[in-house]
């Protein structure tokens, strides 16, 4: 019986420790871009709960820049302590409007992720290094009751456009799952950027083919990165064939001061 006691307590003890660690850890939230999920997040949100984060992976609604930065910015009310907001794609458009006042975000990182300032857009952007081959590999735009367009990336070619550097069956249940951003939200302008008030990180593919590698080290030079990894031969969804590299950027991040 006191050696059952012994152990209980041990249990106990363990689970109040764990407890105690993930409490002193900032929370990670992870915000999906186009064409993706919050599943796109697995590989990193394991390693992170892991190493004892906290992790909200979002889904973000992939409507409207506004909307969805507005969304977001209701996710990080709801969190106590410190965040470490990341986001992929146009998830990093989203995370550069979010309303951080009044959050606990500590610092940014942007995974394969836009950064654009005041006035600028996911598609302004793509204008100033116009090397990305998106464009055409989108499907024709599914219009929607409101009015908005739905843009999906042909299944056929989803894997070379978006996942070349994943196993291909894998690319292909991704490009069956894939959620749809409207095209206005490609075109919406950003408020006053977040990355010029926090600290930030960036890590992309060096054979990404929907950003270009001119684009995400021009952003990452404006928003004075703390630091900027470019993973050669990764693609768009560096998190997902990359993740232990991503998820030590992100623990990196939440060490910033």
């Amino acid at each position: 019986m006191n050696k059952w006691l012994s152990s209980s307590a041990m249990v106990a003890a363990l689970i109040v420790s764990q407890s105690a660690m993930a409490a002193s850890k900032p929370t990670i939230v992870l915000v999906h871009g186009a064409f993706a999920e919050s599943a796109s997040w697995d590989g990193v949100a394991a390693k992170l709960v892991k190493d004892g984060y906290p992790v909200v992976a979002v889904a973000n609604p992939l409507r409207g820049l506004k909307y969805d930065s507005d969304y977001v910015s209701a996710v990080l009310k709801s969190i106590d302590g410190p965040v470490v907001l990341v986001g992929h794609s146009y998830g990093g458009s989203v995370i550069t409007d979010v309303a951080v006042e009044g959050t606990n975000v500590k610092s940014l990182v942007f995974v394969a992720g836009l950064a654009p300032d005041n006035g600028e857009s996911a598609g302004s952007l793509g204008k100033k290094f116009p090397t990305g081959t998106l464009g055409d590999a989108l499907a024709p735009p599914v219009v929607q009751p409101d009015g908005k367009h739905d843009l999906y990336i042909l299944q056929s070619k989803f894997w070379k456009q978006f996942a070349a550097d994943v196993p291909e069956p894998q690319a292909a249940l991704m490009g069956a799952e894939q959620r749809p951003v409207t095209a206005e939200a490609l075109n919406d302008p950003s408020g006053d950027p977040s990355w010029k008030k926090l600290p930030s990180h960036f890590i992309y593919g060096t054979a990404d083919k929907n950003i270009p590698t001119e684009l995400h080290e021009f952003m990452a030079k404006r928003a004075g990165a703390k630091e900027t990894v470019g993973v050669k031969g990764a693609s768009h969804v560096v998190m997902i064939s990359h993740p232990d590299l991503v998820s030590a950027m992100i623990e990196r991040a939440a060490a910033d001061k």
